[in-house]
């Protein structure tokens, strides 16, 4: 099984937390769009289709990175 790079599910996690946040504040097409783009590529990444899953999956992955190099951040949101 591959297993989806830590840094990239980081990365679209992050992303993924920015974008609810802004569409929360103010709803806008583009944004709408984007989260779209970030949510479809975070469940193909962690193999899911359903993004509370690929949420879980990838906090997951990183908390098990994280315990592995001595961190433990959680960043699903």
């Amino acid at each position: 099984m591959i297993v989806p790079d830590p840094k990239v599910a980081r990365t679209l996690l992050t992303r993924y937390a920015t974008l609810r946040i802004a569409q929360a504040e103010r709803e806008r097409p583009e944004t709408a769009r984007e989260l779209r783009d970030v949510t479809y590529t975070l469940c193909v990444l962690m193999g899911t289709s359903d993004v509370e899953e690929a949420l879980a999956a990838a906090d997951a992955l990183l908390a098990s990175r994280g315990a592995a190099a001595g961190e433990g951040l959680s960043l699903a949101v």
